[in-house]
């Protein structure tokens, strides 16, 4: 079985601002859009089952582009 078969196709909407907030990201890192969305719950799901600190002490919630994360979805 290649890993393309253990894949689970699922989808998904977000809203314009998250999206150009991703894309810009994703540019940045030299992956798709949908390889960085994997790429960031693989390590959401790492720093979970780590017990990491609370979100509030990551600076990588904190959007690039300036805008407040209130506002993301």
């Amino acid at each position: 079985m290649t890993e393309k078969d253990n894949k689970k196709q699922i989808p998904l909407r977000v809203s314009k601002t998250l999206y150009d907030e991703l894309a810009r990201w994703a540019e940045d890192d030299f992956r798709s859009i949908n390889g960085q969305i994997e790429y960031l719950l693989t390590e959401a799901v790492k720093r979970r089952r780590r017990g990491s600190s609370s979100p509030k002490d990551d600076d990588e919630t904190t959007p690039a582009s300036g805008e407040s994360a209130d506002k993301l979805p």
